[in-house]
């Protein structure tokens, strides 16, 4: 499945956008679970272009700068709410290489060991800031109906699962200092 395709359709699904514009959301809000390159937006917005599901205006920008803005088509909205509505098996487990190492963590001395559990500790401490400093931008959970809604719902997620990580960190920092 090219998943990458219903992100940039829920993109232009909220207005129209540039390329240069669907790869700065990426390093926004959806970047907080979701990437993508240029080298990756490019070649799908051709693909959309292709399939009917997203079209373009050329914008000339000063004398000579000509800039693709991409919308998308009924076709498009109708195969991303069709996406939407897809119920999906859980995917398998995401590769964590930190959790892998903690594995066979066994090889090391318990002062390395620690190291790195504190060293990962003090990582996710700082994502978990970054994270709740983006929900300050909400004083309530948004309606429903409200295109902030799913950003809060993921975002909540991700609290959460920095809370539990951080929580299990400090368990085993704590157990390896005994």
């Amino acid at each position: 499945m090219r998943t990458l395709k219903y992100a940039i359709l829920g993109l232009l699904n909220k207005e129209p956008m540039t390329g240069y514009d669907i790869a700065k959301e990426f390093s926004k809000d959806l970047g907080e679970f979701w990437n993508a390159k240029h080298s990756q937006i490019y070649p799908e917005l051709k693909k959309l272009n292709t399939e009917g599901l997203i079209t373009y205006e050329i914008q000339i920008s000063g004398e000579i700068l000509e800039k693709k803005m991409y919308s998308i088509t009924e076709n498009g909205k109708e195969a991303f709410l069709q996406w939407l509505k897809k119920e999906e098996p859980i995917e398998p487990t995401p590769k964590d290489v930190f959790r892998l190492r903690m594995y066979f963590s066994n090889h090391l001395d318990v002062s390395t060991r620690l190291h790195l559990l504190e060293h990962h500790l003090h990582q996710h401490q700082d994502r978990l800031e970054h994270l709740r400093k983006n929900m300050e931008r909400y004083e309530s959970i948004p309606p429903l109906e409200s295109e902030h809604f799913g950003d809060y719902l993921v975002l909540d997620g991700a609290i959460l699962r920095e809370t539990v990580t951080i929580q299990w960190l400090e368990n085993y920092i704590s157990y390896c200092k005994k």
